[in-house]
């Protein structure tokens, strides 16, 4: 996504100042009013998996993961979303959106499609994943805000050497506190 150093997501590295956010390991938010955060945890180890952010009746729902350095995930990781829907007989497209290129989707369910919007953005090292459910996919105000939450992110990867698609950490967050950059 171009414009991502100035735009957002951002790396850790790139924040500067003392700023509150939640802190969640890999990924870190701003408090924002309304907002309500749900952390999905896997069942067998228990272990936090993604983290849902739910406001005015949308849902966003990021997971972030080490990447290689040479190159970002996105595109492959689009690309084998397109090849799962397309088995599933999902009615799906690509898109240039506000923040690059994103997958739309209706999946089918008992009660009807289900519409998701799925968003990706590389990142140093690391790629960001959300999935979009709920009002902002008929209203574009509700776009533009899940799309500034969603730009709000910060991805912590750390130092640590992780296998592409590696789901980075996510830990269970303390109150708001202020966070400062390592080398602040």
């Amino acid at each position: 996504m171009e414009g991502r150093e100035q735009d957002g997501p951002f790396d850790f590295s790139e924040i500067s100042g003392t700023r509150p956010f939640i802190d969640f390991g890999a990924v870190l938010l701003p408090p924002t009013p309304g907002l309500t955060i749900r952390v999905e945890v896997e069942e067998r180890t228990k272990r936090p998996v993604a983290i849902t952010l739910e406001h005015e009746g949308t849902r966003l729902q990021v997971q972030a993961f080490a990447a290689p350095r040479s190159a970002g995930l996105w595109a492959e990781v689009r690309a084998q979303l397109a090849a799962q829907l397309a088995a599933q007989h999902a009615e799906h497209r690509e898109f240039q959106g506000e923040l690059g290129w994103e997958l739309h989707a209706a999946l089918p369910t008992p009660e009807g499609p289900r519409m998701v919007r799925f968003l990706g953005v590389d990142g140093p090292r690391w790629f960001l994943r959300g999935v979009v459910t709920g009002a902002a996919l008929e209203d574009k105000d509700g776009a533009r805000r899940v799309n500034a939450l969603f730009r709000s992110l910060i991805v912590h990867r750390g130092g640590e050497p992780r296998a592409p698609r590696e789901l980075l950490p996510l830990t269970l967050p303390q109150p708001a506190a202020q966070v400062r950059p390592a080398d602040a």
